[in-house]
């Protein structure tokens, strides 16, 4: 374990036994760890917890009406807290460990506090892959709260250097896990008496669970009030504007490209490409990071023009947080 020299800054923790103990005595004490998943970074509260719970809302200056993605160690884990059908044991058992959250009936003597749930009588629920993921719910012995470890609406953490930028005077730690390896929030999947709908595209491809459940996923209907993380109309933004579907940069403008350039770029203030291949994986690898970056040059008083993404493979969980990042300001 080793501290930042700050006193007040988050310590930074080693993904070993000694920091994953550190962590796990901060968690029962009703403190903040963030934690590295194969998605992105996540804000780690005891889910049994209220008033650890409510400290993430604080954080994270988050809605107390958006509910929080609850994390647990595997499959038993999560049926413990959760009631599943069918099709939700068969996702479940297809894609858990990994990036995939399930929303489900919540068992109400499952020990998640009310406030986790936000009142609602259903639990988003994931089996993180990450292995320091894993060591920490093992060694917690029970759920863990974990939404993104950023400031609500803004861009999502992908290192540990980006959680400590954002919370690091607002938590007690951070579990350096390195880069996460999909880049994206999980894809969130939920169940009503029409079926299976699609509620958050992300780390899994929509074709894959569709393949799976041998139906066609239904669409997220309009509502404002959250039924899943991730379901406000502007959300993962960096404090600079985002012009998308963008041909190429127009003068003063920082450009985020995909494939090969346009000869533009010249234009550009500062150049990142997601995937010069044009491989829709890399480039949700890369977003979150890029955007930060551009951002950073721009002091976040700019515009950041992007590149044209197709909606294959992982294309349309870019898309689709890209359109919520360029959405107007309230």
């Amino acid at each position: 374990m080793s501290n930042n020299r700050e006193s007040d800054v988050a310590a930074l923790l080693r993904p070993d036994p000694d920091g994953i103990s550190a962590a796990v005595a901060i968690l029962r004490a009703g403190g903040l760890v963030a934690f590295p998943t194969e998605t992105v970074y996540g804000l780690g509260a005891d889910a049994r917890r209220g008033d650890a719970v409510l400290s993430v809302y604080a954080a994270k200056d988050r809605p107390r009406g958006n509910p929080l993605i609850i994390h647990v160690a595997d499959l038993q884990a999560a049926m413990e807290i959760g009631e599943f059908n069918s099709q939700a044991e068969q996702l479940a058992r297809a894609f858990w460990p990994g990036p995939l959250t399930l929303v489900l009936p919540h068992r109400t003597d499952s020990g998640v506090t009310r406030e986790a749930v936000a009142g609602l009588p259903t639990v988003a629920i994931r089996v993180p892959a990450h292995r320091a993921a894993q060591m920490l719910l093992t060694a917690l012995h029970g759920p863990m709260a974990g939404p993104s470890a950023n400031p609500s609406g803004r861009v999502s953490p992908t290192k540990a250097i980006h959680v400590l930028a954002d919370l690091g005077s607002r938590i007690k730690a951070v579990v350096d896990g390195g880069a996460c390896a999909v880049g994206l929030e999980s894809t969130i999947v939920g169940f009503g008496a029409d079926g299976p709908m699609l509620l958050r595209e992300g780390g899994v491809v929509r074709s894959e669970i569709e393949d799976i459940l041998q139906v066609s996923l239904r669409e997220l209907p309009p509502s404002r009030r959250p039924v899943a993380p991730g379901s406000f109309d502007r959300h993962y933004a960096p404090a600079s504007h985002l012009r998308i579907n963008a041909e190429s940069p127009e003068p003063g403008e920082c450009w985020l490209g995909f494939g090969p350039e346009p000869d533009g770029i010249r234009h550009a203030v500062a150049a990142r490409n997601l995937s010069l291949a044009g491989n829709t994986a890399e480039a949700a690898q890369g977003l979150y990071a890029c955007i930060r970056e551009l951002d950073m040059v721009l002091g976040g008083r700019g515009r950041i023009s992007v590149r044209t993404i197709p909606d294959d493979g992982f294309g349309a969980a870019v898309n689709d947080r890209l359109r919520r990042a360029a959405a107007p300001r309230s």
